[in-house]
């Protein structure tokens, strides 16, 4: 800029003075070299201009990068610090350990041991009760067999006895309503006969209607093997009055012989198994009704054959349970 400024104050003078052409000439080369010169510098200063703007946002970046790397660097330094803390209170706690690490090691071997013998003591008693289990299981899986086996006896029992009160019931169709009565209850077979179709007052001798009757029933005991007989006579409590038939001394004797008369008349009958015969006498001691009237007298005053099943083998088994 100075350049320019001289080079037009020296061309104002030559304008204002004479000189030679020469010199003119001289003047215009060196002005024109003086332009060419200035066009130069300021293409050099836009460049230069345009450098310093990239240097200029070069350095903002360069600074960013800078104060990211330093508190990179921070973060690193808080890191490093804390990790040389934790080193060191690993350190001093794995010195700690080693120190006590024997007696530590010890006291676990032994309370391992201890938890080991603990251990074997249990799965033995384990295996023993596993064994008993086992047994158990066997001894219920045995006596679910042999209850069922029970039951299929007994229900076997029960239909064998309502077969027999079926055909009781029906060979002494004709004796219904003369006193005598077929019935089952609790597992046997009751034929129950009141005096009026068997005996005379204060005798023991069956009548025919009652003879044929009790043949009756011996006919289908031959047909029973099986079947426990108990002939039980029963009385009214009426006091027997001066010497009946022989000397019966009280109702108790008086029952015991019709009963015994009973089995006798069954006793004709070959195919009855005579151990399955039970006299027995009850006299008045065992009524099924009131002995305060008539009727009720009427009704004590019978004879009851009761029919029992053998239950030899069912109390073997329920005595094995």
């Amino acid at each position: 800029m100075i350049k320019k400024i001289s080079i037009v104050l020296v061309l104002a003078a030559l304008s204002t003075s004479c000189v030679s052409k020469k010199v003119y000439n001289d003047l215009e080369s060196k002005y024109a070299a003086l332009k060419k010169e200035q066009r130069q510098l300021e293409d050099q200063n836009d460049e230069l201009t345009q450098a310093k703007n990239k240097l200029d946002l070069d350095l903002k970046a360069n600074q960013e990068e800078l104060s990211r790397i330093k508190a990179e660097r921070d973060k690193l330094q808080n890191d490093y610090t804390a990790a040389a803390n934790n080193l060191k209170a690993l350190q001093t706690s794995y010195a700690a350990l080693e120190k006590n690490s024997d007696e530590a090691l010890q006291a676990n071997m032994k309370k391992n041991r201890e938890l080991l013998a603990q251990l074997d003591a249990k799965e033995k008693a384990l295996a023993a009760e596993q064994d008993r289990l086992n047994k158990l299981q066997a001894d219920l899986q045995d006596r679910s067999q042999r209850i069922n086996e029970l039951e299929s006896m007994i229900a076997s029992k029960e239909e064998s006895m309502k077969r027999l009160k079926e055909t009781l019931s029906k060979a002494l169709n004709s004796f219904e309503g003369k006193g005598l009565t077929v019935y089952q209850k609790n597992g046997k077979v009751y034929v129950s006969m009141e005096n009026k179709l068997l005996f005379q007052t204060g005798s023991w001798a069956v009548g025919s209607e009652g003879r044929r009757a009790i043949v009756e029933v011996g006919k289908v005991l031959a047909q029973n093997p099986d079947i426990s007989v108990l002939i039980e006579g029963h009385t009214d409590n009426d006091k027997i009055l001066g010497n009946l038939g022989g000397g019966i001394e009280n109702n108790w004797d008086l029952s015991t012989k019709r009963a015994t008369a009973i089995v006798n008349i069954l006793a004709e009958n070959k195919e009855i198994v005579k151990q399955n015969l039970t006299a027995a006498g009850r006299g008045e001691f065992a009524p099924i009704a009131s002995n305060d009237n008539a009727e009720g007298k009427a009704k004590n005053r019978r004879i009851e054959i009761i029919l029992t099943p053998k239950l030899d083998e069912i109390s073997k088994m329920l005595n094995d349970l």
